[in-house]
This record gives C-alpha cells, structure tokens and sequence, in this order.
C-alpha cells in the first residue's frame, strides 16, 4: 500500500523537476527492520521514484560496517542526504509527520545548490575551523520543529565543519532521557551548548560560534 496519496505524488514530482543535479538519498537500517525502518524505507523508495535524479542506496548497519563507519551511523533508522559529496545532513528516525518536509526541502536544496542562508551567516561560517555536530530533537507533530531540522542542514551544507541530525526524540528515548530533552525542538551543539526552539538563523549562528569558542 502506497504510503503517499497520488496528490502528494503529483506535488513532489512537480517540486522535483526543479532539481538540477543528482540527489542520493543514503538509508541504514538492518536485516530484522526496526519498527519504523521498514515505513522509512519504503517511504523513501516512493520518493526516490518520483525523480531520475534521485537515487536511494540501502545498507544494512551490520552487514555493511564499513559503510557505516563512513558515515558515523550507529543508530537505524538512518537517512543521508548528498549530492556529489557528503553535506553532513542526517536524520536518526523516520523523517515522518512534519518532518517529511525537512527531508523534501534537503533534497531541493542539495539538488539545485540552493542554500537559503544570508551572506552574513556564510561569512561567519567561513571562520569556523574544527567540528560541529547539532543534533536537532524533535517529534512528527512538532510544527516548528521542521525550522530548526531545516537551518542546521543548511548550516551543514555551508560548511564542511558542520554536521547536522534530526533525531527523532521518540525513537531514541535514551538519548532524549540523556540530553534532558523536555520540549522540542531542542538543539545539541558539541555536547556543551544547548538551546530550545525554532530560533532566528542569527541566533542560531551565535550558539555555533560559542560552540566554536
């Protein structure tokens, strides 16, 4: 059974014809599926199917640990979304409910080089000179959540410094009970600086640059 009505298909399929250059969509999950890897898996299968330029690439965490090596996987289900290189964008859980769309503006903006970041943002990421890993909580009926998911993978595609996870709070309770998540969205930067809410994209830059010490 189709898990996108044949309206959401039309409207991707429109959205995708923006796209410029090949998208690969890189999913981990494992040979007894999760209870969301496998609606994650064929969700992004009928996605993938709407473009020539999207491909979808599935590994198993276990059987494939070199793969997951590469890419810092340790947790299914697992999505990446790359264009001719590696961005850093990730999604730990389903990317379901609200969080659909974050996968589909990824995949826009990774498949046009579009990166809907102000010039100032960029100059101030240009400075940065070692890693950043955010990890952005959320749930699927999280109506802002999607803001926050959006602006730290754009971030990530900015800069090579950064890496950027959606993680789905309800998916991964140990690691929402680890970092005290209590409201959503709720952002991780480096494991020392942490914010809750959409904020403004200046703002978000400020917590990175404090990160960055």
């Amino acid at each position: 059974m189709a898990l996108l009505s044949e309206r959401d298909r039309a409207t991707l399929a429109d959205r995708f014809g923006q796209l410029t250059a090949p998208v690969r969509l890189v999913m981990f999950t494992q040979e007894f599926e999760c209870p969301s890897c496998r609606n994650t898996r064929e969700l992004l299968e009928e996605t993938a199917s709407l473009s020539d330029k999207i491909d979808l690439v599935v590994f198993d965490l276990v059987k494939d640990r070199q793969e997951a090596k590469t890419y810092s996987v340790e947790l299914v289900p697992a999505v990446i979304v790359e264009g001719e290189k590696d961005h850093g964008i990730r999604f730990f859980g389903a990317p379901a409910g609200y969080e659909f769309s974050s996968l589909i503006e990824d995949i826009i903006a990774v498949g046009t080089g579009t990166i809907p970041l102000s010039q100032t943002s960029r100059e101030r990421l240009a400075s940065l000179t070692q890693p950043l890993s955010i990890q952005v909580f959320v749930t699927p009926s999280c109506p802002y959540c999607t803001r926050a998911v959006h602006t730290a993978h754009m971030l990530a595609v900015a800069s090579d410094n950064i890496t950027a996870a959606m993680v789905m709070a309800p998916e991964f309770p140990h690691l929402a009970n680890r970092y005290d998540v209590m409201a959503v969205p709720k952002v991780i930067i480096n494991e020392k600086i942490s914010f809750e809410g959409a904020v403004p994209e200046e703002e978000f830059v400020n917590f990175l640059m404090q990160a960055a010490g």
